[in-house]
């Protein structure tokens, strides 16, 4: 039978597993989607508008159910970095946060998706449209700063490695969604970058925390030095 602490670290280290499984499941549900679905083109469409159109509903609960994986991957965090850590993980929890925003308020249809759509950016924004460009922004940023005080955290915890990769994840991640704001020939490839760059770093963190490489021993027992 296992002990509390026993039983706390399984319960931990279930948490950090869908922190490994969020990115992937996201963009494989992404992906999917997009490479079903007329219309929909990679250099000029972000994956969010798929939650629009005959099939929407896909998306939407690919935001959910990411999110919420998200958020619990930031529970995992908190448990297993503790004390040191809570900036890291409320950070990455509101990013998790704005998933599920962005699931309520979709984005719109916009430069020829769906199929009907005028080609070109959208002349109007919606208030949903709005609600959801703020809650990406904010939630991509969120995302950014847990990286950068996960950076701070493992250069405490003596994982320079990861201390190294926290750092830079974060500067790209800051850059490529705020370069995809900027018009261009490949408008969304820096939405691309940041989003594929953040799922990537979650993983990593994540599974380096379950073989317990960084956390608190004296939490997790049963496990090596």
């Amino acid at each position: 039978m296992k002990s509390s602490s026993q039983a706390d670290a399984t319960a931990t280290d279930r948490l950090l597993g869908l922190g490994v499984l969020a990115g992937p499941f996201y963009l494989i549900v992404g992906i999917a989607q997009a490479l079903l679905r007329d219309g929909f083109v990679f250099a000029r469409h972000p994956l969010s508008v798929l939650a629009n159109g005959p099939g929407g509903w896909v998306q939407t609960a690919n935001f959910i159910v990411t999110g919420a994986m998200v958020i619990a991957a930031a529970v995992g965090f908190r448990r297993a970095l503790a004390p040191r850590s809570a900036a890291m993980s409320w950070f990455l929890g509101a990013f998790g946060a704005s998933m599920l925003v962005a699931a309520v308020f979709r984005a719109d249809p916009m430069d020829g998706f769906p199929v009907g759509t005028p080609n070109g950016p959208p002349t109007t924004i919606s208030t949903a449209g709005l609600v959801h460009f703020a809650a990406g922004g904010l939630g991509f940023v969120s995302l950014a700063v847990s990286c950068l005080v996960a950076a701070w955290v493992m250069s405490r915890r003596n994982a320079p490695s990861l201390a190294r990769l926290s750092l830079l994840a974060g500067i790209i991640i800051l850059l490529g969604f705020f370069s995809g704001m900027v018009p261009g020939s490949w408008p969304v490839l820096g939405i691309w970058i940041a989003v594929v760059v953040g799922w990537a770093w979650l993983a990593v963190m994540s599974r380096q925390l379950i073989r317990a490489e960084v956390g608190p021993v004296e939490n997790r027992p049963g496990r090596a030095a």
